[in-house]
């Protein structure tokens, strides 16, 4: 080996190089120095006057010196900007400074073609960390510096964020923490230094490229290192003397490193709350206070208008946690759905854990590039039978009204599909975009949880006409919510399908399994040629996921054949009888055909998950194409042998749980409120940490708050709100269930 990992170290310290004006040790001193040789170094003085002072012993003497009785010296406002003892002990801070700045030296943002401003704030940074200025010293120590544990994967330094953003200076300045972005990269003739780059990499769980977007998957790959400079430094100036730093130290190297620092991942203190902030917050207020009123009403019995009693917190907590049944209920499509969003919340945390920096991130890395990691891997499997839902409940309440009264009042239908999903989108939307951004701070901060404000204010029109799942995953406003742009699409569909069904069933038929086929052909095809891949296997390329997603996961003629799935059980429990028998024969070969689709669906791509798996498009293919349907195939068997009474085994006792009727009714915020919460967590993120799967991924306190912020949002805006809409169309106040169900999980 031709020592390449003295290469890396030696490159991440120059990253805190302070320029030409200081003297920095050579690299092979720093290979040979122990740890007795620098304390003898840091303690060593000119003679033994006692007016001399070693960097500790200053420290302690600058303790104990006040100039008013139990006033800091460092707090004193006449020294603020500037350090008080340097005119005294100025011979010996210059000989500790050097020395310190020697072993560890400081980033120097005046480095290279910046600008003058920032050039000019630079200079006086040295100067004053020369001196041992406080403010001084806080900027160099917030900037990330060489940690142990590169080969376990301890690559993203985030220095201390509050340290610096908290920093004010002399002559005005004040401080800016910057994340910078760092690929690298080695000479591909070096077979010396690849498998040190796997090990630094953490065996490239995702591969991600600097330019690719890193709001929504993480770009695993990428190092981040935080750097504190003076806030009159843009990002470009920052770019540059970085850039300048890295390339004087590895143009003769086997590596090779790009430094990208993008303006919004450059932060200063926050000083004001804007306008808008204010006036969301006040509407939540509003709002929250409005449901208290209406609830002193209710609880006390005092006559009042009936529509201010449809905001009562009393009556809409009643009805959340009623256990009562209507009479059209399906009673296991509530475990359906029950198991499926449990099953996502786990798969969506596993990503947002990919965004966060770990001490042994190889290791992390190493333990999920097993097979068993398919229970992770498979997230898209998950949103499946939500859409065969839909259009299960879709199908169900429509022949029901068909059978009734003949006709089908679409209008009505997509009206009530509307008011159901809107305002809670809205609200949700009006958080993340006005308050979320506000209530919190990080590293990652502007990244996970900013940018997706940002782009919501852009782009937030195209949510509410749900058509946002058409114009790229990357750009999309709450991207976790694309699922309800496909599913509204589909339900503006169904009213065909169903009457289809109904008026003639032998053409329906026909005609639903031809779309269902060309749907699954889609994917197939798709997915083969453009080299998609919708399961995240080991060393999936960030640009692949969102290829995948715009090309095949959000678009609604690719998820067609579960919905046609589900319209079509639907249709079928309008007209079995609930106390159809089928002979034992075909109930057993249903199972066991279910069965084996399910677990070729489930375990089948096991392998795809293995650390040494190669992308194969083929696998994709078949996976993307036939996973949907075996997943959802034993979920609709389940559905339509319980509903007939033609099984009772634990699997459909255990679906028609009715605690399950809960969930059902806040599934909807569920969905809607996991990956702010997700963000936020990671947006706050300071620092590694060591990790724990079981510890990570079931956070209980992560889980309480999604619980909770599901409930409030259902109580005080969806539940209030249908309410209304019930009212005012003269209906009963309890919307049925099935109907209710026509929501998108």
């Amino acid at each position: 080996m031709k020592f390449a990992g003295a290469w890396v170290v030696f490159l991440l310290i120059k990253l805190s190089y302070a320029g030409k004006s200081v003297e920095i040790l050579p690299s092979g001193a720093l290979s040979t120095l122990e740890e007795e040789e620098i304390l003898r170094v840091l303690s060593h003085n000119k003679s033994f006057s006692t007016n001399n002072f070693t960097l500790v012993e200053l420290i302690g003497h600058l303790r104990n010196y006040t100039i008013e009785p139990r006033k800091e010296t460092w707090r004193n406002e006449k020294y603020e900007h500037t350090n008080p003892f340097y005119d005294e002990f100025s011979e010996e801070i210059d000989r500790e400074a050097r020395r310190l700045l020697q072993i560890l030296p400081a980033y120097y943002p005046g480095v290279g073609r910046v600008s003058q401003e920032c050039k000019r704030d630079a200079g006086i940074f040295y100067r004053e960390l020369a001196k041992f200025t406080l403010w001084a010293l806080k900027m160099y120590d917030a900037t990330a510096k060489m940690p142990s544990g590169l080969l376990s994967g301890n690559l993203n330094q985030f220095g201390d964020f509050d340290e610096c953003i908290g920093i004010q200076g002399s002559e005005g300045i004040q401080g800016q923490y910057c994340l910078t972005y760092l690929q690298l990269s080695i000479d591909e003739t070096r077979s010396d230094l690849k498998n040190l780059d796997r090990l630094l990499h953490s065996h490239y769980a995702f591969r991600s490229n600097i330019t690719d977007p890193g709001h929504r998957v993480p770009r695993f790959n990428i190092v981040n290192w935080g750097v504190c400079t003076p806030a009159s430094c843009s990002s470009k100036d920052v770019e540059t003397s970085v850039r300048d730093i890295v390339t004087r130290y590895t143009s003769q190297t086997g590596l090779k490193v790009t430094v990208k620092v993008n303006e919004e991942m450059c932060q200063v203190k926050k000083e004001s709350i804007p306008k808008d902030t204010m006036y969301v917050s006040l509407l939540f207020m509003a709002m929250f206070v409005l449901t208290i009123i209406a609830a002193y009403y209710d609880h006390y019995e005092i006559p009042t208008n009936e529509l201010l009693l449809c905001f009562s917190l009393k009556r809409n907590y009643k009805k959340l946690v009623s256990l009562e049944r209507s009479q059209n209920d399906i009673p296991t499509l509530h475990g359906v759905r029950a198991i499926n969003a449990a099953m996502l919340l786990l798969a969506h945390k596993s990503m947002a854990l990919f965004f966060n920096p770990y001490v042994n991130r190889t290791n992390m890395s190493e333990y999920l590039g097993k097979p068993w990691t398919v229970i992770g891997r498979a997230a898209s499997l998950y949103t499946d039978p939500f859409i065969m839902l839909s259009g299960l409940l879709t199908s169900y309440s429509f022949i029901g009204k068909l059978k009734k009264t003949g006709n089908l009042d679409i209008k009505n239908e997509y009206l009530s599909r509307l008011i159901r999903l809107v305002p809670s989108l809205a609200a949700l939307m009006l958080f993340c975009t006005y308050i979320m951004p506000h209530i919190g701070s990080g590293p990652q901060w502007n990244l996970v949880v900013n940018e997706h404000a940002n782009i919501c204010k852009r782009t937030w029109w195209k949510n509410f006409l749900f058509i946002h799942n058409y114009f790229g995953f990357e750009s999309m406003c709450l991207t976790h919510t694309h699922h309800l742009g496909i599913d509204t699409q589909l339900f503006m569909l169904s009213p065909v399908m169903v009457l289809l069904l109904h008026k003639s069933p032998k053409i329906g038929a026909i005609i639903l399994t031809i779309c269902a086929l060309f749907s699954t052909a889609l994917r197939y095809f798709v997915t083969y040629y453009k080299q998609l891949s919708n399961y995240i296997f080991f060393g999936t390329s960030i640009k692949q996921l969102f290829e995948t997603a715009n090309y095949s996961y959000t678009l609604p003629s690719h998820r067609l054949t579960v919905y046609i799935l589900g319209i079509s059980v639907g249709y079928l429990l309008r007209y079995l009888p609930r106390d159809y028998k089928m002979n034992k024969t075909s109930v057993q070969i249903g199972w066991i055909v279910c069965t084996i689709m399910f677990c070729l669906a489930f375990f089948g791509p096991a392998h795809m998950g293995s650390i040494s798996y190669k992308y194969n498009a083929v696998d994709a293919a078949m996976y993307n194409a036939f996973a949907p349907i075996g997943w959802c195939a034993i979920f609709a068997w389940v559905i339509i042998m319980h509903y007939t009474g033609n099984t009772n085994g634990w699997l459909s006792r255990f679906l028609s749980w009715k605690g399950f009727l809960i969930t059902t009714r806040i599934s909807y915020a569920i969905y809607l409120t996991q990956f702010p919460i997700y963000f936020y967590n990671v947006g706050k993120t300071r620092s590694a940490e060591h990790y724990e799967f079981f510890s990570m991924q079931f956070n209980l306190n992560e889980l309480v708050w999604i619980i909770v912020l599901s409930i409030t949002l259902t109580l005080l805006v969806d539940t209030p709100v249908q309410n209304i809409k019930n009212y005012l169309m003269k209906k009963s106040p309890v919307p049925e269930p099935t109907t209710k169900l026509l929501k998108i999980q």
